[in-house]
């Protein structure tokens, strides 16, 4: 685990990459990272990703049971507010031991997939099933509400990556960085499968291919093959 000053200089640095591959606009998305001792390194209320400074992260418990009332929230001082995304994070470090970092982000591609309707688990693009799996879509949950959390407790134990409807995504993974990969993975995929629906057509990979790959992943880290 990386200590506290070099996560929170990661997790500035991947709030830039996100605002530069336009994953995230104004104050879109919130990162957090695992700390020793039980504890969550997470971005504030409010804050634009893009212009993070190391100072501005807030520590808080990675105890779901510690979760202030929204009412002890807004009497924090404002620089002093942890995301309203928080619930999900907790939830997400509470269900996944394995996991060291999560990333929320709105990539458009993908948020316009959960809006129209279109499924981002087929198993179309080889690159997908093997660095990120089958991506799931979350039920709709109003945001900076405790729903997130909710939406997303059974389908973070089995994947890493988890579209949210109408709310762009979320990526657990080893650091912050892991997490970026994963959303930037993500989007691409949805760009290249918007392409095709355009072409009119969109062809799966047989059955016997998908449990190939699946079994090389597998193998590519027998510890946690998700991660």
């Amino acid at each position: 685990m990386m200590s506290e000053f070099h996560l929170r200089r990661e997790v500035v640095a991947v709030g830039r990459r996100l605002a530069a591959a336009r994953l995230v606009a104004a104050t879109d998305g919130n990162i957090s990272a695992r700390l020793p001792g039980r504890r969550v390194l997470v971005t504030p209320a409010g804050s634009s990703l893009g212009e993070l400074r190391e100072d501005e992260l807030i520590v808080v418990p990675a105890e779901e049971a510690w979760l202030p009332s929204r009412a002890e929230i807004g009497r924090l001082p404002a620089r002093r507010r942890p995301t309203s995304e928080l619930p999900m994070h907790l939830c997400a470090y509470a269900e996944r031991p394995d996991i060291g970092a999560i990333v929320h982000a709105h990539p458009p591609t993908v948020t316009a997939f959960t809006i129209a309707g279109f499924p981002l688990d087929r198993p179309v693009l080889p690159e997908v099933l093997l660095s990120i799996g089958p991506v799931p879509v979350a039920p709709y949950a109003t945001p900076a509400t405790e729903e997130g959390a909710i939406c997303i407790r059974e389908l973070i134990r089995a994947h890493d990556v988890i579209a949210l409807d109408r709310h762009g995504a979320i990526a657990v993974g080893r650091d912050p960085l892991d997490g970026f990969r994963k959303l930037e993975k993500l989007e691409q995929a949805a760009e290249i499968l918007w392409k095709a629906h355009l072409m009119g057509s969109v062809r799966t990979l047989p059955p016997e291919e998908v449990a190939r790959l699946e079994g090389i992943r597998e193998r590519a880290s027998p510890q946690n093959a998700r991660l």
